[in-house]
């Protein structure tokens, strides 16, 4: 047998005998990404309540609560009814209502007249989003009355006498504005808040593994092992190799085990199960270059553990661990693709979101793939000086 698969073998027993490994590479990332699904529960879909304040009770303002109380809003608003505009404003500034839309009195006298009388939005800024909606679907009514008044005008100026003038308010109550800008997803599906934060806590606790590695490392060459390793003889080669393999099985159990649970106990979706291990692979082949390069760097355990951590924490916070890559700013978003956890975060959305195999992964993989070349080479320049005393 290889001499570095004895050392990995070596390393392996030790670390499964590490409580406090099995705490970090298991437990840890799984109760976090726990945490995370539950405290951001409900992320992923939105719903608020409106208050509607009807000072009018017209046709026109019945046409409008009709379109409010439609099954096609009711996942998205629950409306509720107000006795007055200042109700609304005290409910909206109390949370108890999240926007209001008041109609004013004689609103639906008013839209045949010469100055029709405006909608109100009352909204707070600590409720964004249902501001906007809220805006966007009086907008669009006003649009629509907007465009019947146009109509009306234009049956008049044609030659249409006021004498049918209800047969053309008639006609022009079933019109639709024929050109409305709809969001249809083409082949894809939310983003659970699980199916990011799973694969996102299982590589940050992955990286873990770079300083436990390097530590063992140098506890080895405090006790003289090392030496002896390369009196056996040994190629300095071939001991950093066996270290660093303990780390390549230990990481991809952990990924391994951590998409398993996630996927069964939460919900999660990693995607086409190929094409996720294929990223977890390049992933864990990245932290092996990783681990190797911080032993080679390193010249004391202390050292290895500084640069540990700077390289695990830096790698989290500009890769998109914490945070959804997508709500960051746009420069942060480039400075992620410089990172390995970076490509393998995309590649997890892509599949959770669009799905498809491994031909969504290929650009990501390649791109790990490359990043995980790089640091091996400078590992390899550094392996000499890191297993001398």
């Amino acid at each position: 047998m290889p001499a570095s698969f004895l050392i990995a073998g070596k390393d392996l027993r030790q670390r499964l005998r590490d409580r406090s490994a099995v705490v970090i590479g298991l437990v840890a990332p799984l109760v976090i990404a726990a945490l995370m699904s539950f405290a951001f529960k409900g992320a992923d879909t939105f719903h608020y309540t409106l208050g509607l304040v009807d000072a009018d009770n017209g046709p026109v303002a019945s046409g409008l609560k009709s379109i409010l109380h439609d099954s096609s809003l009711s996942q998205l608003i629950t409306v509720r009814e107000l006795g007055s505009r200042e109700a609304a404003a005290s409910a909206v500034r109390a949370n108890r209502v999240q926007a209001a839309l008041v109609i004013p009195r004689g609103f639906s006298e008013s839209v045949t007249g010469q100055r029709p009388l405006p909608l109100s939005t009352l909204t707070s800024i600590n409720n964004q989003p249902a501001a906007g909606i809220t805006t966007a679907i009086a907008s669009s009514f006003v649009a629509q009355l907007n465009a019947n008044r146009l109509s009306i005008a234009t049956a008049l100026d044609a030659g249409a006498t006021t004498a049918q003038l209800a047969d053309l308010q008639a006609v022009v109550a079933g019109l639709h504005i024929p050109e409305q800008l709809v969001q249809r997803p083409v082949g894809s599906q939310p983003l659970k808040v699980i199916s990011y934060y799973g694969p996102a806590m299982a590589i940050f606790f992955l990286f873990f593994t770079i300083s436990y590695t390097a530590r063992s490392f140098f506890v080895d060459r405090s006790t003289g092992m090392i030496e002896r390793m390369g009196a056996a003889p040994i190629r300095p080669v071939e001991i950093l190799l066996g270290k660093v393999l303990s780390a390549f099985v230990f990481g991809l159990a952990s990924l391994g085990v951590i998409a398993l649970v996630t996927t069964l106990a939460f919900g999660a979706n990693w995607g086409d199960p190929l094409a996720a291990g294929v990223v977890c692979l390049a992933m864990v082949i990245a932290v092996v270059c990783l681990t190797a390069l911080v032993i080679g760097l390193a010249r004391t355990q202390r050292q290895a553990d500084g640069i540990a951590a700077a390289v695990v924490f830096g790698l989290a916070l500009l890769g998109g661990n914490f945070v959804f890559l997508s709500a960051v700013p746009d420069v942060m978003k480039r400075i992620a693709l410089f990172t390995p956890n970076g490509w393998a975060l995309r590649a997890f959305t892509d599949l959770s979101t669009t799905g498809g195999g491994l031909r969504t992964v290929v650009t990501p993989v390649l791109a790990i793939l490359a990043f995980s070349l790089i640091v091996a080479i400078l590992a390899a320049l550094l392996a000499r000086r890191a297993v001398k005393p």
